[in-house]
C-alpha cells in the first residue's frame, strides 16, 4: 500500500524522534565515560549564553509586566493587593520563566545546531569524521549538550530576576503597590525548593534543546531545503518536548505534598 505524504511525514517524525531519544542516552553514556572535545565547549557556551541573553531578558521583562497587570487588575478589585506578588511567584517564577527561556533558546540555539550539523550531513562532512576515526557524538553533540545544560539554567535565573523586576515596576506604576509589599509577597510564596526546581527545569530543557537540535541535524537527508526543514522541525519538536517535560515535572513535584 502506498503511503500518503502525510503518513510518510508522520512516520518520518516518529523515527527521527526515536533517534533523538537514543542519542539522548548515548550522550549521557559518553559523558559518563569522559569522551568529549573540551575545546569546543566554550564556543557553544557563548552561543547558548551571552549571545542569547538579550532576547531572554527582553521577553521576560515584558512577560513579567504583562502578567502582573493582568493579575493585579483582578486581585485589586477584591482588596487582595498583598497577594499580587504571591500569584506572580506561583505562576511566572515556577512556570513562565523556565518555559519562555527554553523556547527562546530552542528558537535561537537549537535551530542553529540543527542547521549547522544538517549542513555538515548533506555535504558529507559527518562521513569525513568517521573516516578520521572521530565519533560525531563526541566531537559535535557532547560540547553542545554540555553548553546548553550549563547556560540554560543560568539564563533562566536571569529571566526570573528580570521578570520580577518587570512585575515590581508594573505593580507600582499602574496599581501603586509598593515594591517592598510585592517582593515580600513573592518571598512568602516562593520557597527555596522552588528555586531548585527552576534550575532543574532549565537543565532538562537545555539538554533537550541540544539533543533534539543535534539529532535532527544528524538525520538530515537531501540538500539545502531539507536543512531548513530540519531546523524548523527541531524547534517545534523541542517546544513540544519542553511542555511535556514541564507537565510531567508538575505532576511529580508540585502534586507531592512535600514540595
Amino acid at each position: 500500500m502506498k503511503l500518503r505524504p502525510k503518513d510518510h511525514l508522520e512516520r518520518s517524525w516518529i523515527v527521527r524522534f526515536g533517534a533523538a531519544m537514543l542519542l539522548f542516552g548515548q550522550v549521557w553514556l559518553h559523558l559518563l565515560q569522559g569522551k568529549m572535545h573540551n575545546r569546543h565547549i566554550m564556543e557553544h557556551m557563548v552561543k547558548a549564553g551571552p549571545a542569547s541573553i538579550f532576547p531572554v531578558l527582553l521577553v521576560s521583562g515584558f512577560a513579567g509586566m504583562i502578567f502582573t497587570i493582568q493579575t493585579a487588575r483582578e486581585l485589586v478589585q477584591f482588596g487582595a493587593e498583598n497577594a499580587v506578588g504571591g500569584a506572580f511567584a506561583l505562576a511566572f517564577c515556577r512556570e513562565l520563566a523556565p518555559i519562555l527561556t527554553g523556547c527562546i533558546i530552542a528558537g535561537q540555539v537549537g535551530s542553529a545546531f540543527a542547521a549547522e550539523i544538517g549542513a555538515m550531513r548533506v555535504t558529507e562532512q559527518i562521513d569525513a569524521l568517521y573516516m578520521l576515526r572521530t565519533d560525531p557524538i563526541d566531537y559535535l553533540v557532547l560540547p553542545r549538550v554540555i553548553a546548553c545544560c550549563l547556560m540554560v539554567p543560568l539564563l533562566t535565573i536571569f529571566a526570573l530576576v528580570t521578570g520580577i523586576a518587570g512585575g515590581v515596576f508594573a505593580a507600582f506604576q499602574f496599581y501603586q503597590i509598593a515594591p517592598e509589599k510585592f517582593l515580600e509577597s513573592v518571598r512568602s510564596f516562593l520557597e527555596p525548593s522552588d528555586l531548585v526546581i527552576i534550575v532543574l527545569k532549565g537543565f532538562l530543557f537545555g539538554s533537550m534543546i541540544a539533543v533534539v537540535g543535534c539529532s535532527w541535524g544528524l538525520t538530515t537527508k537531501g540538500g539545502v531545503k531539507q536543512v531548513g526543514e530540519s531546523a524548523t522541525a527541531a524547534v517545534v519538536t523541542t517546544w513540544v518536548s519542553i511542555f511535556v517535560i514541564d507537565f510531567v515535572l508538575s505532576l511529580l513535584l508540585f502534586n507531592n505534598p512535600t514540595f
